[in-house]
């Protein structure tokens, strides 16, 4: 079969317009929007032009790769870290047994490319860490399939730092359209689950809204220390206690890296069989780090469809986008409410506000970065920082090679280390970009 009978149904919405194409009437997005023009060329484009990348090749991601490529999308990456494990097989339908312990992102990209001829699926098997400013830029859009929190953070930050300004005729800088790439960004939850289209600086970015995640729930360090009763316990106690004693000097490891769940499970396993419980494995291990919920393949195919038809619309124009969120809601029928958030006049991602502290003078440089972390603005997980004009140097603390030589402040005043209003750069593993923090005294 050719490219023109293959996608024969696809072209019939790039070639003729109709009662539900984009009739430019967006106007809380990009009031200069033009309505949609049926044209010939746009397959085409599609097909051998668009560049868009799939981050994360799980159960999410296998069928984003899917559906994208069935839409005519043919130049499309994907980037993973992770390897396929026996647990991955029941949903992550591109994985057969034969492919235990091979890269994610390989497999998917070589299996899509043998059922749908034509398309180019490029592999990463890497962190999206590993990737710099220039490997974004490139793309017109970006489709997000994660489970984590914190990789979510990560790359809305990368993209929201690709965006630059231009001066309006009254001088205000606004948004360069051209250099705003979208990002969607779809997530499941056993039966519940979302789609979400992002224009980076333009609408609501992921941090934004971050307060909006529950809170995880807590168990006593008291329990996990001193009487574990089940297999998590065992875990988090390996996660989140022996690793700062086996290690108290090395910075935490992502929760996503094998080899640190490796150890964890490992750590877990030898304090289970030391208190007569069972149920650790390695699987069960991950689950407990990542607070993942079961997930159910039908969740994964609904909300990648969504996701997809969301990144066919904006780069054909061919519909009005969602804007900008629709939850699926599985346990209570088909009901998939819609709604928009609005943005965070003082996110630290996508506002060009500057984010200032209050900050007692007597207050040390270790509890100004405890409040750093546990600031609902900031969650930072172990921030380094240096300060523009500080009175005891630039750098006040500094991970890793430097940690030694700058622990000493930690114990300092904030008085004898900067000045009312002085700026703190902040330098931290869950966001790409550094963060200007402006310190201001309190009394």
């Amino acid at each position: 079969m050719d490219e023109g009978q293959r996608f024969q149904d696809v072209n019939r919405l790039l070639v003729r317009t109709g009662p539900l194409a984009n009739n430019g009437n967006y106007g809380s997005i990009f009031p200069e929007h033009v309505p949609f023009e049926p044209s010939a060329d746009i397959l085409p484009f599609l097909r051998t032009a668009a560049q868009i990348l799939v981050v994360g090749a799980g159960g999410l991601g296998c069928e984003l790769l899917k559906d994208l490529a069935l839409l005519g999308f043919g130049q499309i990456e994907v980037i993973d870290m992770d390897t396929i494990d026996v647990s991955n097989l029941n949903r992550q339908f591109l994985f057969r047994s034969k492919d235990v312990g091979r890269s994610k992102s390989q497999v998917a990209a070589e299996f899509v490319m043998r059922r749908v001829q034509g398309v180019k699926v490029t592999a990463h098997f890497c962190k999206i860490q590993d990737m710099d400013a220039s490997f974004y830029r490139k793309f017109q859009i970006i489709v997000l399939g994660l489970d984590s929190i914190e990789a979510r953070r990560w790359i809305n930050s990368m993209v929201c730092s690709l965006v630059t300004y231009e001066a309006g005729p009254d001088g205000a800088l606004t948004p360069d359209l051209s250099s705003v790439i979208p990002m969607i960004d779809g997530g499941t939850e056993g039966l519940k689950g979302h789609a979400r289209v992002i224009f980076p600086r333009v609408s609501a970015c992921f941090e934004c809204t971050l307060d909006l995640f529950p809170p995880q729930v807590a168990v006593p360090l008291c329990t996990i220390a001193e009487t574990p009763r089940n297999a998590a316990h065992c875990v988090l106690y390996a996660h989140l206690i022996q690793r700062d004693r086996d290690f108290p000097d090395s910075p935490r490891p992502d929760n996503d890296d094998p080899e640190y769940q490796q150890w964890v499970y490992l750590k877990a396993a030898e304090r289970a069989a030391a208190f007569g419980i069972s149920g650790v494995t390695l699987t069960q291990t991950q689950g407990v780090m990542k607070n993942i919920i079961p997930a159910i393949a039908s969740t994964n195919a609904i909300i990648s469809a969504m996701c997809a038809a969301e990144a066919f619309k904006i780069v054909t124009n061919c519909s009005a986008y969602l804007n900008n969120n629709a939850m699926y809601m599985g346990g209570e029928g088909l009901y998939t409410p819609t709604f928009c958030y609005e943005r965070n006049p003082t996110c630290v991602a996508c506002s060009t506000a500057r984010v200032e502290l209050a900050v007692s003078p007597g207050e040390t440089l270790h509890a100004l970065i405890e409040r750093m972390v546990d600031d609902a603005r900031l969650r930072f997980k172990a921030p380094s920082i240096r300060a523009e004009g500080g009175l005891r140097g630039d750098t006040l603390y500094m991970r890793g090679p430097l940690e030694a030589a700058t622990r000493a402040n930690l114990e300092l005043p904030m008085r004898e280390l900067v000045r009312d209003g002085a700026s703190l750069i902040v330098t931290d593993p869950a966001l790409p970009v550094n963060t200007t923090v402006i310190v201001r005294f309190s009394s």
